[in-house]
């Protein structure tokens, strides 16, 4: 019975079209808040209830094909750099993984939504794109260097009212992209993260 309860919520994660009425509760757990928050908020959460075990990071498999993964971390997004307030998230991430069906920038949107609500993904559709990668210059430099990941890696940073966001998916020149992420992080890290992006 437990198998099947997981393989439903799998399911809605991955398989099935996203049925929103999962998590309508008002978001009391993003970035900025402090870690005790944040653990109690995925314990309760009836997408994310983490395992035994499992408090900031949450995964989820349906198959080896099929993986969810969660996680709230006190790091800025990017290098790991010092400083900031150890008790206080920094950024949340939604990775997904999925060899059958692949992996979109609306899927990884509509998981936002299924996650937080509706609040911050109005949040991130308003939200300004400020720097969209590969530009036709690195397109045709990775081509000539033979560096495959750098041509595949598709993704923006985009700032909103609220928060910043970061989604990536990796498009290979052939075939369909079957990995991706998602990201909510402070305001106060965006440039640190875009002057990353823009010089790797």
């Amino acid at each position: 019975m437990k198998d099947e309860a997981l393989k439903m919520k799998l399911k809605l994660i991955f398989l099935l079209p996203f049925t929103f009425c999962l998590f309508t509760s008002r978001v009391n757990a993003l970035p900025g808040q402090t870690t005790d928050q944040v653990a109690a908020w995925i314990k309760a959460h009836p997408t994310l209830r983490p395992s035994s075990g499992e408090t900031l990071l949450v995964r989820k498999s349906d198959t080896a094909a099929v993986r969810f993964i969660f996680q709230a971390s006190v790091l800025a997004p990017g290098i790991a750099t010092t400083g900031g307030d150890p008790g206080v998230i920094r950024t949340e991430q939604i990775d997904l993984f999925d060899l059958i069906n692949g992996v979109t920038f609306d899927r990884l949107v509509e998981s936002l939504r299924t996650i937080y609500g509706l609040g911050i993904y109005q949040d991130y559709q308003r939200a300004r794109v400020v720097y969209a990668y590969p530009n036709e210059a690195t397109v045709r430099e990775a081509r000539n260097t033979a560096a495959p990941l750098e041509e595949a890696l598709q993704g923006e940073l985009r700032l909103g009212d609220r928060y910043a966001y970061w989604i990536e998916i990796a498009k290979p020149r052939q075939g369909f992209p079957i990995t991706g992420k998602i990201a909510i992080l402070l305001k106060s890290d965006l440039d640190k993260l875009e002057s990353e992006l823009r010089n790797r």
